[in-house]
């Protein structure tokens, strides 16, 4: 049996590539890829956003690949690949892609789901929103 993969877990300021992602997932034995993209959008909370921004502790690469290896660790799991952008972003940019493989569908969403939520509890990254009145706001900000 092949141990389980994080193919890669990344914080950074390039562009998110989704196919390279669940490229770097692909396994003979799986059944299912499920991969997410989370996209800037246009408003939060009834207000319209203009851009934003995230900065990373320099702990946050180190965080996102524990939180992919404890989704690895899973033994429906195959292989998982995450990354994170930092740096301004604008509406429609892709700012978290993330990639589970398995051997059935349900297994690989209900593992993608874990690793969203759990890079979106754990990662030391803030976000800096800039609203369409020209206010602004941090999120995630201890």
């Amino acid at each position: 049996m092949t141990a389980p993969t994080v193919a890669f877990g990344e914080v950074t300021e390039r562009p998110l590539d989704l196919a390279a992602h669940e490229a770097a997932v692909a396994d003979r034995r799986a059944g299912a890829v499920v991969s997410f993209q989370g996209v800037v959008r246009d408003h939060d909370h009834g207000r319209p956003v203009t851009s934003l921004e995230y900065e990373g502790h320099p702990s946050a690469e180190r965080v996102l690949r524990e939180v992919a290896a404890e989704i690895a660790a899973d033994p429906d799991v195959y292989a998982v690949a995450v990354s994170h952008r930092i740096g301004p972003l604008e509406i429609g940019d892709v700012a978290l892609v993330a990639a589970v493989s398995t051997a059935h569908r349900a297994a690989a969403f209900a593992a993608c789901a874990r690793l969203v939520d759990e890079v979106k509890a754990r990662l030391p990254i803030w976000k800096r929103q800039v609203f369409a009145d020209g206010t602004e706001e941090w999120v995630n900000c201890p």
